[in-house]
């Protein structure tokens, strides 16, 4: 039997707020339990039913600084008045682990790890594991009517998700892949096929060798 060791990938995905990265995240996450949803520090409040250390670590503005200072932080971003991060061990400990990691940050945190991947031959081992996409909404308009279908926000706070959104929408050239969410499902199925096809590059495994001539602790990969 061949057997294959694979790297864990780390994919980062971005969008406007509103295009439907959340949803499409959360499902890749629900159907394969290999996959650990990077949780983010954030100095924003609580929204009604989320939960600290699940679907964010809730900081206080001078914890957050110091985290900063400390150099904690993967990346870090001011986000519609609020600060936004990933901390580097939460990372790191899920690909020790053989973990593929999902990241669902905005633009200005991708751009940020993008820099730290094409800096220098130190950040190898991250440059063969990362992966980023863009999800788009398929028109201004559609994500206007999202946003104000969701009713969690003020019309000021939208409009201002809106004036960014425009900011936002120039940099999906800056990604590897683009999945503009017209309907979900569609956009999901594109999703899973770049995690597929990503996970099946040569450059993600190591030699292959037969398992039946040399004992290997190596996983069997297919």
């Amino acid at each position: 039997m061949i057997t294959l060791e694979r790297q864990p990938l780390l994919m980062v995905v971005s969008a406007p707020s509103g295009a439907g990265k959340t949803t499409l995240c959360d499902r890749l996450v629900t159907e394969f339990d290999c996959i650990t949803y990077s949780v983010s520090c954030t100095t924003r409040a609580p929204r009604e039913g989320e939960i600290d250390g699940k679907s964010y670590y809730f900081l206080s503005q001078p914890e957050f600084d110091q985290r900063v200072e400390k150099g904690e932080f993967l990346e870090h971003a001011l986000v519609h008045g609020n600060r936004y991060g990933t901390l580097k061990e939460t990372v790191h400990e899920a690909l020790e682990a053989g973990r593929d990691v999902l990241m669902d940050i905005d633009v200005q945190g991708a751009a940020q790890i993008r820099r730290f991947v094409q800096e220098g031959p130190d950040n190898e081992w991250i440059r063969d594991i990362y992966v980023d996409i863009f999800i788009a909404p398929p028109s201004m308009h559609d994500l206007q009517l999202r946003l104000w279908g969701r009713g969690k926000d003020e019309q000021e706070v939208i409009q201002r998700r809106l004036v960014r959104a425009q900011e936002e929408l120039q940099c999906w050239r800056d990604y590897q892949y683009v999945i503009v969410n017209d309907r979900l499902d569609d956009s999901y199925h594109a999703l899973r096929c770049i995690l597929f096809a990503e996970r099946h590059r040569v450059r993600r495994f190591s030699p292959l060798h037969d398992s039946t001539e040399q004992k290997s602790d190596k996983r069997t990969y297919a």
